[in-house]
């Protein structure tokens, strides 16, 4: 199973996924966890270059394209393996930041991102995708208050860019809501981990019928 999480910045969503990882380890579920971008040594060199707040040349376009390239890097190198082995996969943003960053929060053509986005991930997509509901201004103070986490470029964008990627997201939750499941983020932690885990306990239970339907046929 494929599971992503996506939300603003400073939405916890490293906590849950290395929380979550921990509960699935404990219920004997192989499983591997990355983030975007990054997560593969190409992908990791592309992280440094996107996210660098001294990189304040970099337009739309070329910000697209790189975030893609770490994508198609780390869907080849990490993800795809790892689904095929039977490896549960959590990974820390998917192709739904591009599109909400870079499509709702730039204005950039969302089809040609769309058509950006099934050649870097050969048509993958997530089974399921967890989205931590905070306030953008919410997100980026704690996360400009915290001591582990890095202030990047996109970050520093003005409130209303951070605001029109929340619009965007909400947007792609209406156009898929089998596959997104919203959860609040300015819950305490461990309350949000109880969601989590309820919700992908609910989903593997399911996937896993399937899979004995599957066999006796």
């Amino acid at each position: 199973m494929f599971i992503t999480f996506e939300g603003p910045e400073g939405s916890g969503k490293t906590t849950q996924i290395h929380l979550l990882a921990d509960w699935l380890q404990s219920q004997d579920r192989a499983v591997v966890t990355t983030r975007e971008p990054g997560g593969t040594r190409i992908g990791n060199g592309v992280r440094a270059l996107l996210l660098d707040i001294n990189h304040t040349e970099m337009t739309p376009r070329t910000e697209t394209l790189l975030f893609n390239a770490a994508r198609a890097q780390i869907v080849h190198e990490v993800i795809r393996p790892a689904l095929e082995a039977g490896q549960v996969v959590l990974c820390d943003r998917f192709f739904d930041s591009t599109l909400a960053y870079q499509g709702y929060g730039y204005g950039q053509d969302r089809a040609e991102l769309g058509r950006i986005i099934r050649y870097a991930t050969g048509g993958l997509t997530p089974d399921l995708t967890i989205y931590l509901d905070v306030q953008p201004e919410v997100g980026l103070a704690r996360k400009q208050s915290g001591s582990t986490q890095e202030w990047n470029r996109l970050d520093a964008r003005a409130v209303a860019f951070h605001q029109a990627v929340q619009k965007g997201y909400e947007e792609l939750i209406r156009a898929e809501p089998a596959r997104w499941s919203v959860i609040a983020g300015d819950l305490p932690a461990n309350t949000v981990h109880t969601a989590v885990v309820s919700l992908v306990a609910s989903r593997l239970s399911v996937a896993r019928e399937m899979e004995v339907e599957e066999m006796q046929r």
